[in-house]
């Protein structure tokens, strides 16, 4: 079976795809990450749709994350995961290649030199708590301030990413420090990028946010946050679901001490 490079032509057979493996379709987080990436697919030899898929993200010389790793069911043991995977790898280079797996998932990830760097969190739940005063909504001025503080801390250069924040999310906040950022996702609203100099500034980032939204949100947090974990807990965050952050030759680059929630697992 051929790889082929999705284009948001095939937007409707990603969705397709996802929703048969039980995820969400999540139509707007797909618009983004065959924008911004490199989606990968192989077609199903009957003509249905999509067989598997998955999408490279590359952040400027040293670090790619690969996401939507899927395979349809019936075409399930057949090796298109792998096959994709080492497509992917190929296109990466030399850079650090990070992803987030389930425990299904990771046995291909570890056959494939990806070691797990730790677990991430997935908590969801309506935000218990009250405003900070400490933060504000951005505005084009601020966006400088964003992306230097920014490639500081993640590393590398993710600024193209960055700039879509405002036409593809529901609200940015900058405070003293730190920037946060929160987008819907079908059922709920996921908070990230959160990036901030210490842990006060990311729970005012953070709780404002939360507030903002006034229902269900949604915080992939790493566990080696603890102080987040038990504060994010402590203001109505439940129903966890973990999976494993991996990441191939070498570490990612940046401070993931200040990273303290992702733009989304897809996107490292």
């Amino acid at each position: 079976m051929k790889i082929r490079r999705l284009t948001l032509d095939d937007l409707d057979a990603c969705t397709r795809l996802a929703e048969s493996r039980d995820w969400g379709p999540e139509r707007h987080k797909w618009r983004l990450l065959l924008d911004v990436g490199e989606g990968y697919g192989i077609d199903a030899p009957d003509g249905d749709g999509l067989a598997a898929t998955n999408i490279l993200t590359r952040y400027g010389h040293d670090h790619a994350v690969i996401s939507m790793v899927l395979t349809a069911s019936r075409h399930a043991r057949q090796g298109l995961a792998r096959k994709l995977m080492e497509h992917a790898l190929a296109e990466a280079g030399e850079r650090t290649v990070s992803l987030h797996a389930t425990d299904s998932g990771r046995p291909l990830y570890e056959q494939l030199g990806f070691r797990t760097l730790g677990r991430v969190v997935k908590r969801t739940g309506v935000f218990r708590g009250e405003p900070s005063g400490r933060t504000r909504t951005a505005t084009a001025d601020d966006l400088g301030t964003i992306l230097a503080l920014d490639a500081e801390v993640f590393g590398t250069d993710r600024s193209a990413l960055l700039r879509r924040m405002s036409g593809f999310g529901e609200r940015v906040l900058v405070a003293e420090g730190g920037f946060g950022h929160c987008w819907r996702n079908d059922g709920n609203v996921v908070i990230g990028p959160v990036v901030a100099h210490d842990l006060a500034t990311a729970q005012a980032l953070i709780g404002d946010l939360a507030l903002h939204v006034g229902g269900e949100v949604r915080m992939d947090i790493d566990e080696a946050q603890g102080g987040l974990v038990r504060w994010a807990e402590e203001h109505g965050m439940g129903r966890p679901w973990a999976v494993s952050l991996m990441a191939r030759d070498g570490l990612p680059p940046g401070d993931r001490s200040r990273q303290f929630l992702p733009f989304m697992q897809a996107l490292g």
